[in-house]
């Protein structure tokens, strides 16, 4: 079994010694392990990587790789969504960062976690993701997110006028800061902290959430995700933000975007002693009432 290590440089080295304890974990079941170069970089002084292989930049790993272990929160996971594409590798995150919604083991659980992950005691997890295209192609291969895609004014800069169309017709002119374009993932990130539902994974669904409004009868809307979603942007500095996840493009031109559900999924590794409420109750206090305890 092929099993790849992804992750970012750390600001705290605090953190070596749970990455040692992945790497002893994945060595004492005696599997092979590849380390992203990025990751791979960054521990080469810190600990012991002669046994390990270096996943290179643009290595394809379908076929090769059988799943993804994360070092991170839920950013460094959402980063993972470029490396993996439309492969189906599977990835787990290991959670360092504070939330951990997507990245959900916590670093007391790695050992058990990574056993389950070798002898596959879990399901997969299907994630629908989002897809953004333009007449310039701004994200090139990398235009699909896990998360959402925002269209956003930059910090320095007048609202913006969001003009939204629906199959091709005309929905609403969102004015404010911008809009969020989230996935059923998303709905518990970036869209919830501005006023949006919380959407069921597998709803088949993507929520339209607008930042800051200036017009204040503009709520979220839910629609369904085989929706074709197009964009006009307009703006007196004609300079804004699109981003999908993490990765992020400062356009200076009127230009039209075009969202749609991705043509593939992402599989997420949830264990058999994981679940969607539990997560919510858990990492988003959902429902906690200290009058309940």
């Amino acid at each position: 079994m092929n099993i790849a290590v992804y992750g970012r440089p750390f600001n705290d080295e605090a953190v070596i010694p749970f990455i040692q304890e992945v790497f002893d974990s994945l060595s004492s079941h005696m599997v092979q392990v590849f380390v992203h170069h990025q990751l791979f970089d960054y521990l080469r002084d810190k600990i012991d990587t002669n046994a390990f292989n270096v996943l290179q930049e643009k290595e394809p790993i379908r076929g090769l790789i059988d799943a993804f272990i994360t070092l991170g929160g839920d950013g460094t996971l959402l980063d993972m969504v470029s490396v993996i594409g439309d492969s189906g590798v599977p990835v787990i995150g290991i959670n360092f960062g504070r939330l951990g919604f997507l990245a959900s083991v916590n670093k007391s659980d790695i050992a058990a976690a990574i056993q389950a992950v070798v002898y596959g005691q879990y399901t997969l997890d299907g994630r629908g993701l989002l897809k953004v295209e333009s007449e310039l192609n701004i994200l090139g291969l990398h235009n699909f997110a896990l998360n959402d895609i925002t269209i956003h004014k930059r910090d320095d800069s007048a609202m913006i006028t969001t003009n939204m169309f629906i199959d091709g017709e005309f929905l609403n002119s969102y004015w404010g800061d911008g809009i969020i374009i989230a996935t059923a993932t998303g709905s518990t990130a970036y869209s919830l902290s501005c006023g949006g539902p919380i959407i069921f994974p597998h709803a088949n669904s993507i929520v339209i959430t607008p930042v800051a409004p200036h017009n204040l009868n503009v709520r979220p809307i839910i629609l369904p995700d085989t929706t074709l979603l197009s964009f006009e942007v307009e703006s007196r500095s004609s300079n804004y933000i699109l981003s999908c996840d993490s990765r992020t493009e400062v356009i200076n031109k009127l230009m039209r975007f075009k969202v749609q559900k991705a043509p593939f999924e992402l599989n997420l590794i949830r264990l058999n002693n994981e679940s969607y409420l539990s997560t919510l109750r858990n990492k988003l206090m959902w429902g906690l009432d200290a009058r309940n305890y």
